[in-house]
């Protein structure tokens, strides 16, 4: 395992200015949001010029890139939604990124028509040797991790981003989710309690130790990539840096 940062944690800065940020405070990896709302880079603009896409991404000032996530905001009934997809699948394979982290459905979907999107998903990016990652998250049918372990081993090739955030802080708190961890993919962490969803460092409820440890056990030796949120008030570089050497000291 080996520590890396998505680009969203400075996402108020231009996509070259936040890996600079990243490079400063000593990653060496980095998790690229390719969001059409809210991420450095855009879907719809990957697919219109997927060279531009992939000379921008070439330019990471020494980082890494280890993972995307893929946002698309269009119905997933619309044709232009899996071509989005499908380009950002060829800049996966164009760049050497082997995990593309998307959101399952939100809850009240029908399950066989997620099933489907996701066996759609999962062809497309197996094509360009890309494995995807469904992320775990509250408002989705991941919010239960029974629910994501069933997806998995429904659509085969599938497997999971954990964000552990969301099993802590929200309607599954307290349980367990073990079950997820042996068709874990990548993972996502920021300190969570059980009343907000980030924390400063230390404050939170994540046993990282422990996390690292199970991940251990069932052989998962990819990120463990800080995903935090930029908090007024706080200061984020110190924070980043805080969460950088204490997971560094766990490994």
């Amino acid at each position: 395992m080996f520590v890396a940062a998505s680009s969203r944690c400075f996402a108020d800065l231009p996509f070259s200015a936040a890996l600079q940020k990243l490079v400063d405070l000593e990653y060496t990896c980095v998790e690229i949001m390719l969001h059409e709302t809210d991420g450095h880079m855009k879907p719809s603009e990957i697919a219109a010029d997927l060279d531009a896409a992939v000379r921008q991404c070439r330019q990471t000032h020494r980082l890494t890139a280890v993972a995307f996530s893929v946002d698309i905001d269009l119905p997933d009934s619309e044709r232009a939604y899996y071509e989005h997809f499908a380009a950002c699948c060829k800049l996966a394979k164009a760049t050497k990124i082997v995990t593309v982290t998307v959101r399952s459905a939100e809850l009240g979907t029908p399950y066989n028509a997620e099933i489907e999107r996701l066996r759609a998903m999962v062809a497309l990016a197996s094509l360009e040797g890309v494995r995807i990652g469904l992320l775990t998250e509250t408002g989705r049918m991941t919010q239960d991790p029974d629910t994501a372990v069933v997806l998995c081993e429904t659509v085969k090739g599938l497997g999971i981003t954990l964000d552990p955030s969301y099993y802590v802080c929200g309607p599954h708190r307290n349980g367990n989710y073990d079950q997820v961890l042996p068709y874990v993919y990548h993972v996502r962490l920021r300190d969570t309690s059980k009343d907000e969803l980030q924390v400063r460092v230390g404050q939170g409820l994540i046993e990282y130790g422990r996390l690292i440890s199970q991940l251990a056990r069932v052989k998962y030796d990819r990120a463990l990539t800080v995903d935090m949120m930029s908090v007024e008030g706080v200061d984020q570089f110190a924070e980043m840096r805080k969460m950088r050497l204490l997971l560094e000291s766990l490994l």
